[in-house]
């Protein structure tokens, strides 16, 4: 793992994209990042029906989905807005 990307252990669910969002620092830069609810559903083989599934699910793949965040950091696939996306 870089150890100049960061990820500081919060993470919240966004009611708007139905997705995760935690947050990664690179150089002092915050940099949201953001995985699906489809993305979790995969991982996890099951069905979220709730917020709470949702962060339960996304703290059991943490280190997944933050090697997955970081490698899309490297290669700057940012979206429009500067956010990472894992869907």
């Amino acid at each position: 793992m870089n150890q100049s990307i960061l990820f500081p252990d919060i993470q919240a669910w966004d009611d708007g994209s139905q997705s995760v969002r935690f947050t990664a620092q690179q150089a002092g830069a915050l940099i949201e990042c953001f995985v699906t609810k489809q993305k979790l559903e995969q991982l996890s083989s099951s069905v979220i029906e709730s917020e709470q599934v949702a962060i339960d699910v996304f703290v059991d793949f943490r280190f997944d989905l933050e090697e997955i965040a970081e490698a899309l950091i490297e290669d700057e696939a940012f979206n429009s807005k500067g956010h990472i996306i894992i869907n």
